[in-house]
């Protein structure tokens, strides 16, 4: 089964900060949403793809992974103790229990199964339940990112135009890029876990098209001819690691490379769309 890039989780220490970060980068950020175990987010959303800002917010309702029994709050909680940036990536899901099997088979290492609810604050002031599958998984060479497939059980309360509308155009992603040392090695994974089995490969890196947006690994010196220096400087932390996004912008004006420096540990590159 192909699946399309579904979000990208961006751990920060301060959620309001980040959120006027990216406003000042001319994204629309929806008001604070809380999650039971104690982290809370702020989203960025485009056509079927969002960027979850992450924060923890009661640390005292976060408990610790046990066996397969993955903890969300304790991964980015470990994660914000080292760094802020990207801290997982995410593949939607039409149906978690065909995913799981998907995985089996691919003999990738799976978590328990996970499914949660939440209350989503609309754009009007309202608010809506949301609810989510997740079919969690690693990847043993890249221990740092967590990665896993969510199935939106009620779309028609969670994607709303009004936070689609941004002020920069941006209107959808293009590409997340990871870096690793060496990109093949992150192969069959990638192929597992997107379904995509055919890739580019080429002595810079990998490419794998998704059913929504392209995952790019490059090694560093390959990520660096890409952003420039300024952003490259601006890595930080063990390597495999999701440093980049890709958005498509329909305002020429505002493309442009903007390292994680200023932007919580992700660098946001915007470029056009194409005509």
């Amino acid at each position: 089964m192909l699946r399309g890039l579904d979000h990208i989780v961006v751990a920060v220490n301060d959620l309001d900060a980040a959120g006027r970060a990216y406003e000042a980068l001319g994204f629309t950020v929806t008001p604070e949403n809380r999650h039971p175990w104690g982290t809370a987010n702020r989203l960025i959303q485009f056509d079927g793809f969002f960027i979850e800002l992450l924060s923890v917010a009661e640390p005292d309702l976060i408990t610790e992974t046990v066996g397969r029994q993955f903890s969300f709050g304790a991964f980015n909680q470990t994660f914000l103790a080292k760094r802020e940036g990207a801290s997982m990536l995410v593949m939607d899901s039409r149906d978690a229990g065909a995913d799981r099997q998907d995985f089996e088979k691919a003999g990738l290492s799976l978590f328990d199964p996970f499914s949660f609810e939440r209350v989503a604050h609309l754009p009007d002031g309202s608010t809506a339940n949301v609810a989510f599958d997740l079919t969690l998984l690693q990847d043993p060479l890249s221990p740092g990112i967590g990665y896993f497939t969510c199935h939106n059980k009620y779309p028609e309360n969670f994607w709303k135009p009004a936070f689609q509308s941004h002020i920069n155009g941006a209107t959808a992603i293009k590409s997340i890029y990871l870096i690793a040392e060496d990109p093949s090695d992150h192969h069959e994974f990638l192929g597992g876990f997107t379904g995509q089995r055919e890739m580019r490969a080429t002595s810079l890196g990998l490419e794998v098209e998704t059913a929504r947006g392209r995952i790019s690994v490059l090694n560093p010196a390959a990520y660096r001819a890409l952003v420039g220096e300024p952003a490259a400087e601006a890595l930080q932390g063990d390597l495999p690691q999701l440093a980049a996004i890709e958005i498509g912008t329909d305002a020429a004006d505002r493309t442009g490379v903007f390292p994680a420096t200023g932007l919580h540990g992700l660098t946001v590159i915007l470029s056009a769309e194409e005509s």
